[in-house]
């Protein structure tokens, strides 16, 4: 990388040292494995942590000491006292937990193909050059924002160009922050949180996008003239959401709400009665009233898990069984928990994540700006 003084690598061989699941562990029933899980998690009692994130399937929380989103995962990895974290997540949500935990912590990902689709759409040799054409284009100072969603090395470069990471909750917080520094921002890799961003703050006319994986898609220029310049990038499970998903809902369940993550596309957002992280969306199902329903536009997991943790409500997949789950987290089996465990179990640790010195250090600077906003 020129711009960037840390060397990277794309993401597909940044861990070449994960490895493939055991023959022997590929075909275990749920309830041999659950028994196996059990034994292991009661030998090594207080020395490992299982987070669980809210899309991964019944097998994994079950297990799991904390359910949450990537970021509060990481929080609770952080505050643990466990020796090994192991995370029922994809590879950028286990990178996140190691830059934040102690050095004597390992971080380990069950699953070597767990890896977001979304993440890999703006890997950090991309934005580099990406920003070298951008930033010969104008003498604004341009700050770059990275949504949490992307590999370690992509914060620490906008760490080193002035930049931090927001969350979905608190990415209008981070455009308030950069446009305070700076004149521009560069926001990736999810256009459709920066675009419905954007519209938060009244800046939806100020939008350009910038398509790496299309010659006539990157405009240097046309991304110099405006203020906000989206990466094209996005998440496969909620692109999949239409507004046509919320009015066929409005014309057959005229009673139910409609909360939707605001990683869905700008007209899906504009539909729905209540957008937000999936914090947000737990919470509105929590506190809502017995005999309510509500249409979850998110990872088909969270709208399951949801709907058996409060059964006072009626919760629904907003596009029914066209819904699908997140290919990269379906990569967690939870025949792999059992196999990471038993080994740690015979004191080896498998499929560890970990993150280079200085780029964690970089990232760290990203992920404290986000925390001083």
């Amino acid at each position: 990388m020129e711009t960037a003084q840390f060397e990277t690598d794309l993401s597909l061989f940044k861990y070449d040292n994960l490895e493939q699941l055991p023959p022997a562990y590929r075909d275990l029933d749920e309830d041999e494995r659950t028994e196996r899980i059990e034994a292991a998690l009661a030998e090594l009692g207080d020395d490992v942590v299982i987070l669980g994130h809210n899309y991964q399937r019944r097998e994994i929380v079950e297990h799991a000491d904390f359910v949450g989103d990537s970021y509060q995962l990481s929080k609770e990895a952080a505050n643990a006292d466990a020796d090994y974290v192991i995370f029922g997540g994809v590879t950028f949500m286990a990178e996140s937990a190691d830059i934040i935990t102690d050095d004597e912590q390992s971080v380990i990902l069950p699953s070597m193909e767990a890896s977001c689709p979304m993440a890999g759409m703006a890997e950090a040799l991309q934005v580099d050059a990406a920003w070298a054409e951008i930033t010969a284009e104008t003498d604004d100072d341009i700050i770059p924002i990275t949504y949490m969603n992307s590999y370690a090395d992509l914060k620490a470069f906008c760490a080193e160009q002035g930049g931090l990471v927001c969350t979905s909750s608190n990415a209008h917080k981070a455009f308030e922050y950069a446009f305070d520094k700076g004149d521009k921002v560069l926001f990736l890799p999810d256009k459709h949180l920066g675009e419905n961003t954007a519209h938060r703050l009244g800046m939806e006319d100020e939008i350009v996008e910038w398509d790496p994986w299309d010659p006539e898609g990157k405009d240097a220029s046309a991304a110099a003239e405006n203020d906000i310049i989206l990466w094209d990038g996005y998440c496969q499970v909620h692109e999949r959401f239409r507004a046509s998903h919320i009015e066929d809902l409005r014309e057959e369940r005229p009673d139910a709400n409609v909360v939707v993550h605001p990683e869905c596309r700008r007209e899906v957002v504009e539909a729905a009665d209540v957008v937000g992280s999936t914090s947000t969306i737990t919470e509105t199902v929590e506190n809502a009233d017995p005999g309510d329903t509500w249409a979850i536009g998110t990872e088909i997991h969270l709208a399951k898990h949801l709907d058996r943790w409060h059964p006072e409500v009626e919760v629904l997949p907003l596009c029914g069984d066209a819904c699908m789950d997140c290919n990269a987290m379906r990569q967690i089996d939870p025949n792999y928990l059992t196999w990471v465990l038993e080994e740690l179990v015979e004191g080896r640790e498998r499929n560890v994540i970990e993150v280079a010195p200085e780029e964690k250090e970089l990232a760290q600077v990203a992920l404290d700006r986000m925390l001083e906003i």
